[in-house]
C-alpha cells in the first residue's frame, strides 16, 4: 500500500527554535518543551527559524540537479565505490533500506567532513573517515557543500543542546558527541515512481535512519511519509517552505531507552516529477559511547541496551542495508 493522509500539525507540529539561540535559559528551555513533546510522540516535526541562509539552500539543490543530469559516465567518475570512506556518488537503486523490498528507485551523493590520508582516525581505519570525491566538472560543487556542511553541523549542535534540555540533563551533555562530529550531506535524487511499475519499489522503502538526527530539506515535489505511532497508519510530510523536516535516528532511541521515537518513514514519488532532496545525517564523534541516559529510566527500570560506540553502532547499521 502506498497510500497516506495528509499530515496535519498535530502529527508533525512547526517547532520555531529561535529561542535556542537565546541568552535567555527560559527561551531555550520552552523551546525544548516541544522538542520532548514531539520526540517523545514520533521523533518527527519541522523546524523553523533555524537560521540557515536560504540562498545557500537554493545552491545546493542547483549543484544536486546538475550533478544528477551529467552523463552515467561522468557520475561514474566519482562512484562511492571508489572511496574507502563512503564518500562520492551512489547509482539508482543502489540501497535497499526497506528488507524484502526492490532496491530503491533514487540516487545519491555522499559528502561528509574531510579527513586527510594521514588523520590519526583514518590511519586507524575508523568507520566512514576520509577524504571526499568532488565532480570535475562543477566546480563550485565541493565549495557550496562544504559551506553547507559547516553550517548544518554548528545548527546539529544547536538541536543537540535543546534535547538535552529536554531530558532534564545539563544543556552542555552531549558537548562530546558534539565534538569532532561525523555528519553526511546526502543529495538524492528520485526518479517518478512509474505508472506500471513493481508496487513494492519505492523510491526509499520503509525505514528508521541509523545515526543521531537528521535535518531533511525537501523540494516543493513532496513524498515523505511517515508512519503514525498512534493511527497505524502512514502520513504525508508535505514541504513546508523554510523549514527542516527534524526526525531522530535509532543512537538517540537507543540512548534514552526507546522513550525518544526513531520513527519508520519512506518516499514515494507518485508525482510525475523529478524530486529532490538533501537530507543531514548528523552522527556524531565515532569515538563517543553511547549508554542509557539515566533521566530515562523509571525506578526499577533497566537499559535495554549496553554501551556502544557511536562507530560500532554505524558499522552496524551499514551492514543492514549494504549487502
Amino acid at each position: 500500500m502506498l497510500e497516506a493522509m495528509r499530515v496535519s500539525q498535530t502529527s508533525l507540529p512547526v517547532i520555531d527554535i529561535a529561542g535556542l539561540s537565546s541568552p535567555k535559559l527560559s527561551d531555550r528551555q520552552a523551546v525544548a518543551a516541544r522538542l520532548r513533546a514531539a520526540c517523545l510522540h514520533n521523533g518527527f516535526f519541522y523546524i523553523s527559524n533555524h537560521g540557515i541562509d536560504e540562498a545557500l539552500v537554493n545552491d545546493v539543490f542547483a549543484e544536486a540537479a546538475a550533478f544528477f543530469a551529467l552523463p552515467a559516465e561522468v557520475k561514474a567518475e566519482v562512484d562511492k565505490s571508489r572511496s574507502k570512506a563512503n564518500r562520492g556518488y551512489e547509482p539508482l537503486q543502489g540501497q535497499t533500506l526497506e528488507p524484502g523490498a526492490p532496491p530503491d528507485l533514487k540516487e545519491g551523493y555522499y559528502i561528509g567532513p574531510e579527513h586527510a590520508s594521514d588523520d590519526a582516525r583514518v590511519l586507524a581505519g575508523m568507520f566512514n573517515h576520509g577524504a571526499n570525491q568532488w565532480p570535475a566538472s562543477r566546480p563550485r560543487f565541493k565549495l557550496v557543500m562544504e559551506a553547507y556542511l559547516n553550517v548544518m553541523l554548528e545548527l546539529s549542535a544547536r538541536m543537540m543542546r535543546g534535547i538535552a534540555l529536554s531530558l532534564d540533563l545539563p544543556e552542555d551533555y552531549f558537548a562530546g558527541y558534539c565534538t569532532d562530529a561525523m555528519a553526511t550531506v546526502r543529495l538524492l535524487h528520485y526518479p517518478p515512481q512509474p505508472a506500471h511499475g513493481n508496487p513494492a519499489q519505492k523510491g526509499a522503502g520503509a525505514h528508521t535512519d541509523f545515526g543521531g538526527l537528521t535535518l531533511l530539506r525537501q523540494d516543493d515535489i513532496g513524498g515523505l511519509q511517515v508512519w503514525n505511532q498512534g493511527t497505524g497508519g502512514w502520513i504525508h510530510a508535505d514541504p513546508v517552505p523554510g523549514t527542516y523536516v527534524v526526525n531522530l535516528g535509532d543512537m538517540i532511541a537507543r540512548w534514552t531507552n526507546d522513550s525518544y521515537r526513531s520513527t519508520l518513514h519512506r518516499v514515494v514519488n507518485a508525482s510525475g516529477r523529478e524530486r529532490y532532496s538533501v537530507p543531514f545525517f548528523y552522527t556524531g564523534n565515532y569515538a563517543h559511547k553511547v549508554e542509557c541516559i539515566p533521566t530515562c529510566l523509571s525506578p526499577g527500570e533497566q537499559p535495554k541496551y549496553p554501551p556502544i560506540t557511536v562507530e560500532e553502532h554505524m558499522r552496524a547499521m551499514y551492514r543492514r542495508t549494504y549487502k
